[in-house]
């Protein structure tokens, strides 16, 4: 099983971006787990592991250096709640097509008070109700939300909204019943990709429901 090394690290492409920051380029290696990055020793201000397997955003070692992480099409459907931690600098987070489900999955983000840019397009979170609204009330760090700057009149509507807190009884994990396992489950056996079958398998262990049938759909 293909893992992130030292050697990996070693022989992965590395050099200055258009931004003058230094990045280490780990993506399509078939990656499924975080995990050696401290063999980076911290020089750098981007990792992209774009194009992987990683299920979990977790198990970072200490990078203060590290501003950008670019995540896009893996399988990611959790959030560690030690992220501010380990990466206390971490500004830019680009989670574009990974399997993230629930609203309240993203909370752990609130603990990263650096992050400023968030990009979650092509996940099946983006179709729950109130999504956008709900990310500026619950992240009100975050700057720049799916390629777009939070205006200042979203801040005032998701104040509204969630004033009550009526709203935030509604927005609550809720498991996969039998029947949402058996449409995951029919929709493995006729995945035409490799990445189709992984990232219904991701959904499918996860065990929380679906915001809707459409959102099964993809």
């Amino acid at each position: 099983m293909p893992r992130i090394t030292p050697d990996l690290v070693s022989a992965s492409p590395q050099f200055t971006n258009p931004m003058r920051e230094r990045e280490i380029k780990l993506r399509a290696n078939k990656i499924p787990a975080i995990e050696n990055l401290g063999a980076t020793q911290d020089q750098f201000d981007t990792i992209d592991l774009s194009d992987n397997e990683i299920r979990k955003l977790e198990n970072f070692p200490l990078l203060k250096r590290i501003g950008t992480l670019l995540l896009s099409n893996n399988l990611i459907f959790r959030i560690a709640d030690d992220l501010h931690e380990s990466l206390p600098n971490l500004h830019t987070l680009q989670l574009t097509n990974n399997s993230i489900l629930n609203l309240n999955d993203l909370l752990p983000l609130a603990t990263v008070p650096t992050l400023k840019r968030l990009v979650l397009l092509q996940n099946n979170v983006t179709k729950q109700p109130n999504y956008r609204l709900f990310l500026v009330k619950h992240l009100p760090q975050v700057q720049v939300l799916d390629w777009k700057k939070v205006k200042p009149k979203e801040r005032e509507e998701a104040e509204a909204l969630y004033k009550s807190g009526g709203m935030e009884q509604k927005v609550v994990k809720k498991k996969l019943t039998a029947e949402e396992k058996e449409k995951i489950k029919e929709a493995i056996a006729g995945a035409k990709t490799l990445e189709e079958v992984n990232r219904l398998e991701a959904q499918l262990k996860s065990g929380d429901g679906l915001a809707s049938e459409d959102a099964m759909a993809d």
